[in-house]
């Protein structure tokens, strides 16, 4: 992920946790959210002068990169932490 891409995920997430801080996401249809995510990618696209679709995928494939790093970064954590436990007994 480029740092560009990060900061584009960032800014769609920091405008995510504001806007649907009230919503749960189990009981909310994904179009409902999307909707709600609307106006920052719409603002991304235009100074992107990108469509808003590529910027919607941009940000599904974004997401889920992040999403596999983030277990990834545990799973060697979790690794470490069994290492450690083990090396104790």
């Amino acid at each position: 992920m480029t740092n560009e891409d990060k900061i584009m995920l960032d800014r769609i997430n920091d405008y995510a946790n504001e806007v649907l801080a009230d919503i749960d996401p189990q009981k909310t249809q994904i179009s409902v959210q999307l909707e709600k995510l609307k106006p920052i990618m719409e603002e991304l696209a235009k100074e992107k002068n990108m469509k808003l679709e590529d910027i919607f995928i941009k940000y599904m494939d974004l997401a889920s990169e992040a999403s596999i790093q983030r277990e990834n970064d545990f799973q060697e954590e979790f690794k470490n932490f069994k290492d450690v436990a083990n090396s104790l007994q």
